[in-house]
């Protein structure tokens, strides 16, 4: 018997009932609490227009779909994109962003010094609330896609969003193939999904129509399906909440 193994730290469940319940900090009410998230889409369908507007929304504590949001500090990594591609596009869908939001094109791998450059943004800029990944495969070392490489990679970014009490969003891709679940199309193993604490799906109704259907599924939120659509400035508005 090794004793330098510590014992199991439990507690029985008449102290459990007895504590007071702690209900989920939302970043946005209702729809993304803290914890590790994933939105997954079709290529060009529009998710990293949905990721910099959440970003640039929840820095100035605007609502989203008439959800109202906590305000702090927002970190997108848009690991796809240019800087200038970037400021093209904010100038699209606002007219003031705030120097709370942040922007980065270039970051480590998940276990290579990505977790550690989060922890330091997060400790230079303590009133983080958001931190999204665009794209998910962007920051995944080359390895086989197994079960186990899929739940370690996206533990290790949970493990900071618990630790710190924020949400982290995974922007993510669905398989071309159609299945009669829409999260079944979500690109790798099962332990993507059972990693994160909530899934969304964009789906467009057809390719280019502009219009799309968000899934929404996780622990600390109802199912729900949001009908939205795109105007002009490539911003998704809100058509049906059901």
């Amino acid at each position: 018997m090794n004793k330098n193994i510590p014992p199991l730290r439990t507690v029985d469940g008449a102290a459990l009932m007895s504590q007071p319940l702690r209900p989920p900090n939302f970043v946005v009410d209702t729809l993304i609490a803290q914890g590790l998230h994933l939105l997954a889409g079709s290529p060009k369908v529009g998710k990293s227009w949905l990721a910099l507007w959440l970003s640039v929304m929840v820095a100035k504590g605007e609502p989203v779909w008439k959800m109202p949001t906590k305000q702090g500090t927002t970190l997108y990594l848009c690991l796809e994109d240019s800087v200038l591609r970037i400021q093209n596009r904010l100038f699209e869908i606002t007219e003031d962003a705030p120097s709370s939001v942040h922007f980065c094109t270039e970051c480590a791998l998940i276990g290579q010094g990505l977790e550690e450059q989060v922890e330091t943004f997060l400790a230079t800029h303590p009133d983080t609330v958001l931190v999204i990944i665009d794209t998910l495969q962007m920051v995944r070392p080359a390895r086989d896609a197994t079960y186990a490489n899929d739940y370690r990679d996206l533990s290790a970014l949970k493990r900071i969003a618990d630790a710190h009490g924020i949400a982290i969003l995974l922007i993510h891709h669905l398989r071309k193939e159609t299945a009669d679940d829409v999260f079944n199309r979500i690109s790798g193993t099962t332990a993507i999904s059972g990693a994160v604490d909530s899934s969304f799906t964009l789906v467009e109704e057809r390719r280019g129509s502009g219009r799309a259907k968000l899934s929404c599924v996780g622990r600390d939120i109802e199912y729900r399906e949001l009908t939205l659509e795109r105007n002009g400035e490539n911003v998704w508005e809100l058509v049906s909440d059901s």
